[in-house]
């Protein structure tokens, strides 16, 4: 079902798992968050189950990843995502991990297998986002690839903005996408000011536990070009979500810049 104000919305934030591994996956999400966030709203973390879902609200276009917690998952989490892009709905981003060998190289695998970005995630992979060890694969990424990033959590240092500030200034031409509005919980410590050209912030896991007034002077101030639109199913229902975001009350170019425009611009979307 499309929506008549909308009639195409990109997900920039979702999570999918094969069919065998999908419920222990989702498991394991929600307890990584349950003493933080109350009254998630899981999804089967399927690629069918992701579509649905997102088709009865008009969600039609969806970036999928999923992130390695050890090297020996990285190859296949990326042939898997890969496999599923068949699908033109999808936009896929591959993963990496720090001690992956020789990094260079699954970069250009993931090119060649027509992903779109990386997903790190360094509260479940266990590093600082300006870990030296993160250099090589920043460095492949630079000029080829955007990088999703979690970023912010009250219960470590691992993914802090200013982390994250650190090497937007060693890598200045790395296209990032900082999610959940550039610090999930640490908003007050992402500096939009300091990341106007290569660095978009997504909506994803924030506007259930984030004020509408705050949400909306981070979205403006960031710039609206460079907002996306993610819901981070399986965590949240892709409904739900999108009635909290355009609850906001941005204005209808606004709206569809952040549901579709920017997306579409940064990924070259087809209709």
């Amino acid at each position: 079902m499309s929506n008549p104000d909308y009639p195409n919305i990109f997900d920039a934030h979702a999570h999918i798992f094969p069919q065998k591994v999908a419920p222990r996956a989702v498991d394991s999400i929600l307890s990584f968050y349950d003493e933080l966030i109350q009254d998630m709203e899981p999804g089967k973390g399927t690629a069918s189950d992701l579509i649905a879902s997102g088709a009865g609200v008009g969600i039609n276009r969806f970036l999928i990843s999923s992130t390695a917690t050890r090297t020996e998952q990285v190859e296949s989490i990326n042939d898997f995502i890969a496999s599923v892009c068949t699908d033109s709905r999808f936009v896929g981003f591959g993963t990496m991990h720090p001690e992956f060998p020789n990094p260079q190289l699954e970069i250009e695998r993931v090119l060649s297998l027509g992903l779109k970005g990386l997903k790190l995630h360094p509260d479940f992979q266990e590093y600082n986002i300006d870990d030296p060890s993160l250099f090589p694969i920043y460095e492949a990424a630079e000029g080829k690839l955007p990088i999703l990033f979690h970023v912010g959590d009250t219960r470590t240092d691992y993914s802090n903005p200013h982390r994250l500030a650190h090497i937007l200034k060693m890598f200045p031409d790395l296209v990032v996408i900082a999610a959940h509005l550039g610090g999930w919980s640490l908003w007050d410590d992402f500096d939009h000011s300091l990341f106007e050209r290569n660095v978009y912030i997504d909506t994803s896991s924030s506007l259930m536990l984030i004020e509408k007034e705050t949400a909306v002077d981070i979205i403006r101030s960031h710039g609206i070009d460079k907002v996306l639109f993610g819901t981070d199913y399986p965590m949240w229902s892709p409904e739900a979500e999108l009635e909290r975001f355009l609850s906001l009350g941005l204005t209808k170019e606004e709206n569809q810049k952040i549901l579709w425009e920017n997306g579409r611009k940064l990924f070259g979307l087809q209709l």
